[in-house]
């Protein structure tokens, strides 16, 4: 992303693109495999096709892959089922899973291992993407089998249909189809937080012909809520660095907050450089996003407003699980939405979790997963994730909010 990420990040925050910014809640070293990372990755394909066909705006896709192996935690401590309380799971990058005190001692080795993991998944997504698996015209190929059985794989069907003949209107009408690569090949750039400094120091490099500073463990890093401390080391950390930067911001946030990290993270205000991700929960964004958005645009600073619905709505069960409620998720979305309309700013983007597996982690959407199928397939190494069903329903409504602002 060094070279045109930021450009393309400029896009969105001029209102001429939109960010899908999504992936795995925390990646795993024990599910590493071509296939999962072709399923996560049909998955993205699917949404950024909806979104690009049912909106009529390019659509910049930044995974979460290829090293989100750390996570932040509400709390040090986990019960675990025993009983006994353990230090919080923080990723595979720190420590094991496993609900022991053994295995929950942190391992620096295993930033090496996180490493050579997220270059195999790095090249993998090369391949993939490059290779002829995101040509258009394999649009149908994209839909997974417990995808296309649902509503929602049936609707994606009959849009990539459209597309199809499309493609075959273009050609039609003497457009050189088979030698326009921006229809078989994709961009599709890596994000992960920098929460574990020591690995992001690791992998920063000085470019040899401009002299500035990259980390090179991703393309796009960002700071979370609760690591966005003015005076902390995370902040100070991403300021020195010329990759794109993302700061998660939640309901307590400040205008005088976002003003200060806007003039740390981008004094030099490069459209592209700085996203700031809202992640508010259902019901709090109107009482917290409009002044923060008064307060950039009247600052002047060239930000990208994205949306993360994910990580304000998470609660838990009566039986203990933690999970998400789909309605709660695009409530948020469309309240984002609304907020950013009021105060004319472009709704740039949306950071989602997903897993390309038939999960049951989330509650609602199309299928009308209850609490009582939760149980079914939870497999998160964390927070609940969208299946692909959920994904695919999520993105039609998206486009469909799009649609509505573009035409505004």
């Amino acid at each position: 992303m060094p070279d045109h990420g930021p450009a393309s990040l400029g896009k969105v925050a001029e209102g001429k693109a939109f960010l899908l910014q999504a992936g795995d809640c925390a990646e795993s070293f024990h599910d590493f495999s071509a296939v999962a990372i072709r399923e996560r990755l049909k998955i993205l394909l699917q949404m950024a096709a909806v979104l690009t066909y049912g909106a009529a705006l390019p659509v910049l896709k930044v995974g979460r892959i290829a090293g989100q192996f750390t996570k932040p935690r509400s709390s040090p401590w986990e019960d675990a089922p025993d009983g006994t309380q353990l230090p919080s799971f923080r990723g595979h990058m720190v420590h094991d899973d496993p609900p022991t005190l053994e295995a929950r001692v942190p391992d620096p080795d295993r930033m090496v291992q996180g490493y050579h993991q997220s270059t195999a998944t790095l090249n993998l997504v090369r391949a993939f993407t490059k290779g002829g698996f995101a040509d258009l015209n394999q649009v149908h190929a994209w839909n997974q089998a417990f995808v296309a059985s649902s509503s929602q794989g049936r609707r994606y069907e009959v849009m990539a249909s459209e597309i199809e003949r499309a493609l075959a209107f273009m050609a039609a009408c003497g457009v050189d189809v088979a030698s326009t690569p921006q229809l078989h090949q994709v961009d599709v750039y890596t994000s992960h937080e920098g929460l574990l400094l020591p690995y992001e120091e690791g992998l920063t490099r000085r470019d040899s012909l401009t002299g500035d500073w990259y980390d090179c463990s991703a393309h796009m890093i960002w700071i979370g809520e609760r690591t966005r401390e003015l005076s902390g080391a995370h902040v100070e950390f991403f300021s020195g660095v010329h990759n794109p930067i993302g700061v998660k911001l939640g309901p307590t946030a400040t205008p005088d907050e976002a003003i200060e990290l806007a003039e740390r993270l981008n004094p030099e205000r490069i459209p592209g450089r700085l996203t700031f991700v809202a992640r508010m929960g259902a019901g709090r964004v109107q009482g917290a996003l409009p002044a923060l958005l008064r307060a950039i645009t009247d600052a002047g600073h060239p930000v990208v407003w994205a949306c993360d619905p994910m990580h304000g709505n998470g609660f838990k069960t009566a039986s203990g699980r933690k999970t998400r409620d789909f309605d709660q998720i695009m409530l948020e979305i469309e309240e984002f939405f609304a907020a950013c309309r009021s105060e004319g700013a472009w709704p740039g983007g949306v950071h989602l979790e997903y897993t390309g597996d038939d999960v049951t982690e989330c509650l609602g959407g199309s299928e009308h997963i209850s609490e009582e199928q939760l149980d079914t397939r939870y497999e998160t190494l964390c927070d609940p994730r969208l299946n692909g069903r959920q994904s695919l329903d999520l993105a039609f409504r998206l486009a469909e909010l799009m649609r509505r602002d573009t035409l505004a």
